[in-house]
């Protein structure tokens, strides 16, 4: 695959946030894009605002004609979520076609252009997006592919602003399916390697032997920006790259400390091998986006932005959409969005909500993901739960598995600890919300739980009503 020679690209699943953001690039870049998604979205209406066409029809015939041409310089791109007997797939795969896995596609973007990798089991998103959202602010010509929409740019894509060769690309290091082992980064992040995809991978020493191989692949004249603690438990003896630990408040070289909240948003300092910068503030909420955003600013240090302008896009970061997103926000109610879906990022969530209102009573509502997700962290998922005042629990989203007998949202809410608890359908949830009284509301899961986001925010709109 010569990226450089590719004329036109045919995406299959081109509605997903990774597939439409690379198709977004092409197209930025004058290459013909179209693609086919099963449903149509926000996104995909977004790419055809922008002049890609996409086709909700799966037959062979409606292929476009030049993809049948097996032109080399056409490039077929999928998405691994995409069905086997999908008619037009299955077409292309028993006709000899050269199909590329987004993954691949990204990696070979990533080949020859300054590349800025963001890695972890959970903080990934948003590191990214701060990262992104830095060298942007600052002036750089940088290319961004997220896994999230930025709050700041409304899209989970920045684009290039001059050339493609000179641009910098801050990438999502998707260790999902060992996606991330195809990318060819100068400077990597890795913000958490704690045990997940563990029906991809079995056991959480074979998570941390990938990321150990992705961080193999970060140039040796490179740098690596490591969570403290994560670079003992890694196989480190083939990385050649140098590496610093980044931490809060502790003996890291890379530390954000004096973290202090003021007029709800977060204010902090931050030393970088002995180099002291003082009052940054973050209005995303969160201790541990603090963290994400010291490694975000050991980045662009890194990359020689002065400090006044990391400033300057610290203070205007807004976030990502579904990662601590305040829908409504009032003196006597306040209503959460966020993805979190793993215990660790549900801990971290709840711990920033009660030290941003310790005198309100928290109600969250979780969908579990996956079976067996939920099966391998049950103990985790009742623990972070319980951080909560009351606990509501939706039953398990499958995503791509098959029900696990005896695995069910029952064997999480028997061992929370929460003042209240219980178990809603989710055509229960409309009801519950209208009939009682919450402070702090907070919907929390990475399923379709989103869905309930809108009719939420109509019911309490309406019984919080000034």
């Amino acid at each position: 695959m010569n990226i450089k020679e590719v004329h036109s690209a045919y995406f299959i699943g081109i509605g997903g946030i990774g597939m439409s953001a690379i198709a977004r690039w092409f197209h930025h870049n004058g290459v013909k894009v179209t693609g086919y998604d099963k449903t149509p979205s926000p996104l995909t209406e977004r790419l055809q605002q922008e002049g890609i066409d996409v086709d909700f029809d799966e037959s062979v015939a409606a292929l476009p004609g030049f993809v049948k041409e097996q032109d080399e310089k056409v490039l077929l791109v999928y998405t691994p979520a995409i069905p086997a007997k999908h008619k037009a797939f299955s077409y292309l795969k028993e006709n000899g076609f050269k199909l590329y896995k987004r993954s691949e596609v990204l990696g070979e973007i990533t080949k020859g252009l300054f590349t800025i990798a963001v890695a972890g089991t959970h903080g990934k998103t948003t590191t990214s997006s701060m990262v992104a959202h830095i060298l942007k602010h600052s002036g750089e010509n940088v290319t961004g592919f997220l896994g999230g929409i930025s709050v700041n740019y409304d899209t989970n894509m920045l684009l290039n602003e001059g050339e493609m060769n000179t641009a910098k690309v801050v990438v999502e290091a998707d260790e999902f399916d060992r996606s991330f082992l195809t990318l060819h980064p100068n400077i990597a992040i890795v913000t958490s390697t704690d045990a997940d995809h563990l029906d991809i991978y079995g056991e959480a020493n074979e998570l941390k032997k990938s990321f150990a191989e992705f961080l193999q692949k970060v140039n040796a004249e490179g740098q690596i920006f490591i969570k403290e603690g994560l670079w003992e438990g890694l196989s480190t003896d083939k990385i050649a790259a140098t590496h610093s630990e980044y931490a809060i408040e502790k003996g890291a070289n890379v530390k954000a400390f004096n973290i202090r909240i003021e007029n709800g948003a977060f204010s902090f300092d931050v030393a970088i091998n002995g180099e002291l910068m003082t009052d940054f503030e973050l209005a995303v909420p969160g201790y541990h986006n603090v963290e994400n955003a010291t490694a975000a600013i050991a980045v662009a240090k890194k990359i020689n932005i002065s400090t006044d302008k990391i400033k300057a896009a610290i203070a205007s970061y807004k976030g990502v959409k579904r990662r601590f997103e305040y829908i409504i926000r009032r003196d006597d109610f306040i209503f959460i969005d966020d993805y979190a879906h793993h215990p660790s990022e549900i801990s971290a969530m709840l711990k920033s909500a009660r030290a941003l209102f310790p005198d309100k009573k928290i109600t969250v509502l979780f969908q579990p993901h996956l079976y067996s997700r939920t099966r391998d962290f049950a103990e985790g998922f009742s623990e972070s739960l319980s951080l909560a005042d009351e606990a509501l629990l939706l039953d398990i989203y499958p995503a791509r598995e098959e029900p696990i007998e005896g695995v069910n949202s029952e064997m999480l809410l028997s061992n929370i600890t929460a003042d209240r608890k219980l178990i809603l359908a989710k055509e229960e949830v409309g009801n519950y919300a209208s009939n009682n009284r919450f402070e702090v509301f907070i919907t929390l899961g990475a399923g379709d739980i989103d869905r309930l986001v809108t009719p939420l925010k109509e019911i309490f709109n309406k019984t919080y009503a000034v």
